[in-house]
């Protein structure tokens, strides 16, 4: 019982119609859906779907069922819809776009701090990445104004899409140590902006750079030997 998932094709994609293939309080899934689960360090959507009747189920979040491409909308309030009921899925759109402006300048701020990235997370409110580098190596001013000054460029970002076999070849696109891109589907998406970043991500972005607005950096702190922590939150 997968998803399509229609976040791949277009993240600004806010609503879509859907048949529900089952529901319970764990979850429920439906066969296509707006709504990103939580994966790649990125988090999962919040929303809520509509009825035939007008009623509407909260989504509490959204995650990863057992099973490729398998989506769980978490119900969060309502009564359940019924297998092969027709519903509407709504993302809550404001949060969803602060996550895809978060996650596209954390890309670009890894083009900035050219060290190996061990770990990410983010959120509606801030995003941060890990570096395995000397603390003494990283300088908020810095960070902040050349990944400020990559945003102004406004960009247009590009998804592509290699075979297993190319990403096989250029193990140098692959930067996050915590999460490797996953395999055996028989290709890998790619965010490319050109002339600036190129690597693995299933997560979602804006179209352009431009639109991240400017961000600011927060605090940078040690997390450990190998984890050295930079923490950003957008300006506005």
């Amino acid at each position: 019982m997968s998803s399509e998932l229609l976040f791949r094709e277009d993240a600004y994609l806010r609503s879509a119609t859907a048949r529900v293939l089952a529901a319970a309080a764990g979850g429920i899934e439906l066969d296509r859906t707006v709504c990103y689960p939580l994966g790649g360090g990125q988090a999962g959507d919040s929303g809520v779907l509509v009825r035939a009747n007008g009623e509407r189920v909260v989504i509490a979040d959204t995650r990863k069922g057992a099973g490729p491409d398998r989506v769980l909308h978490i119900p969060g309030g309502g009564a359940l819809p019924e297998p092969g009921e027709t519903v509407s899925v709504e993302i809550d759109w404001p949060r969803r776009h602060r996550l895809m402006r978060l996650h596209t300048a954390l890309h670009l701020m890894s083009c900035v701090v050219t060290a190996p990235v061990t770990g990410g997370n983010i959120v509606p409110e801030k995003a941060r990445l890990d570096f395995d580098i000397e603390l003494a190596a990283l300088d908020a001013r810095h960070i902040e104004s050349e990944t400020n000054r990559l945003i102004a460029s406004g960009v247009a970002t590009e998804t592509v899409w290699i075979s297993d076999a190319e990403l096989d070849a250029q193990p140098e696109l692959v930067r996050t140590m915590s999460v490797q891109p996953p395999r055996g589907a028989g290709r890998v998406r790619l965010l490319r902006i050109p002339g600036i970043d190129l690597q693995p991500c299933g997560g979602t972005h804006v179209a352009n750079i431009g639109e991240i607005g400017a961000i600011r950096v927060l605090r940078i702190r040690s997390e450990g030997k190998h984890n050295k922590r930079v923490e950003i939150a957008l300006a506005d």
